[in-house]
């Protein structure tokens, strides 16, 4: 894949003004259209030059915002954006992921940089970094956790609204188990999250903190506010009566290469009806598998087949699993209804929203693109498309899930200073 050159150095005031000159019409389109706003978001072209000059402007004035957190197209050179943005967006604290696509304020889009920005006077945050999957310790983030809650507590004692959003490398394998370990921390503030893609390609994602871009990581944010808020997920998946045991598997690799005491790949395709040399991603968003998880059903979502005809699997998988194919509900429908509530006794300022890649492959594949683009731009949602999502202590696959931010109601506490 070509990269882009690298972003202007901030350090030459000369860069930064010319740049700034060369995006000045899409900065205040931008600022328009927060204007009205609690959260501001912007947009800018991942392979421009002016991206972050283009995206400091339309999130301007920056010293009001707590945190940018960014949605990064794999298309953009992600080492050279990391370090940058961390200069150009100040004093802002900068955090992020790539993407499997983007959600910006025209729905479904590809080849961005979606930004949201949180102010100050409605936003507390803390950031915790882990930035290797394989050595962290449980008990000390359990620890630092319950110290950032309490600090923010004492920080904004009036506010009441918490939720914590998990950015982690979507092919780390490690989503299951650092959710998990996470959840005693966090208590009973809900969590939601989306683990980086990197497009149809799953060749490498990237987690950004402190100027760096990292794999095998995962960033915390925890935040605290005066706005309401509402930490959601949904899916249009119903199960069916199909049923299929797992007979061989690797959970340290999520394969599966056994189904009912068959080669894996061959069976499932069997059981569809279709040629196991033609499964594709488009067939894995079409007839998901799920598992019942403690009196509800999670997709256990397929990646993708491997060279040995082994399927990968985007989540925890083991042997003995009993998995059942379900079927999807019409999308369009289920979306408009799972939105709309969200709005039913308050419009949410915005919708910061994880969506599975195999939800944006399903729209693809049955024409939906459009329809799924204009609900997701009419509930005000941005975000990114995932390798998989994170909802309490579980990691799941092919939903929608994230937080609804209202603006504080007439009786609510008063903003920060």
């Amino acid at each position: 894949m070509t990269r882009p050159a690298p972003f202007p150095d901030t350090a030459d005031p000369r860069a930064t003004a010319q740049a700034s000159d060369r995006v000045s019409l899409p900065a205040m389109a931008g600022a328009l259209h927060n204007a009205d706003r609690i959260t501001r978001t912007g947009r800018a072209a991942a392979d421009s030059p002016d991206a972050l000059a283009t995206l400091a402007g339309t999130l301007a004035p920056l010293d009001e915002l707590e945190l940018v957190i960014l949605f990064v197209s794999p298309q953009a050179d992600i080492h050279a954006l990391s370090a940058t943005a961390a200069q150009q967006l100040a004093p802002a604290t900068v955090v992020g992921c790539t993407t499997a696509g983007e959600i910006g304020e025209a729905g479904y889009t590809d080849g961005e940089i979606i930004a949201i920005g949180l102010p100050r006077s409605h936003f507390c945050a803390r950031v915790l970094s882990i930035e290797d999957l394989n050595t962290y310790d449980a008990q000390c983030q359990i620890d630092q956790i319950i110290r950032n809650r309490n600090d923010m507590a004492r920080e904004t004692p009036q506010w009441t609204s918490e939720f914590a959003f998990l950015l982690i490398d979507g092919l780390s394998i490690k989503e299951d188990a650092l959710t998990a370990d996470l959840a005693p921390g966090l208590g009973p503030v809900p969590l939601f999250g989306g683990s980086a893609g990197d497009g149809t390609d799953f060749g490498a994602t990237y987690v950004l903190c402190d100027g760096i871009a990292r794999q095998n990581a995962a960033v915390l944010l925890q935040i605290r506010s005066n706005c309401p808020v509402k930490v959601f997920n949904t899916d249009h998946l119903v199960p069916t009566a199909q049923r299929m045991v797992v007979t061989g598997a690797d959970p340290a690799r999520r394969l599966v290469y056994e189904i009912n005491a068959e080669p894996a790949a061959r069976e499932y395709a069997r059981l569809l009806g279709k040629d196991p040399e033609q499964l594709t991603t488009f067939t894995f968003a079409a007839h998901p598998v799920v598992v019942r998880l403690g009196g509800q059903h999670h997709v256990r979502a397929i990646q993708q087949v491997a060279e040995t005809g082994d399927l990968v699997f985007f989540s925890a998988i083991d042997e003995g699993v009993v998995l059942t194919l379900a079927e999807p509900l019409d999308m369009v429908d289920h979306l408009d209804r799972a939105l709309t509530a969200l709005g039913e006794t308050q419009t949410p300022d915005v919708i910061l929203a994880c969506d599975c890649l195999l939800r944006r492959m399903e729209a693809q594949q049955k024409q939906l693109t459009p329809q799924i683009s204009s609900l997701l731009a009419k509930h005000r949602a941005v975000g990114f498309c995932t390798y998989g999502e994170q909802v309490n202590s579980i990691h799941v696959n092919q939903t929608l899930t994230g937080v609804a931010i209202y603006p504080p109601l007439a009786c609510d506490p008063p903003a920060r200073s």
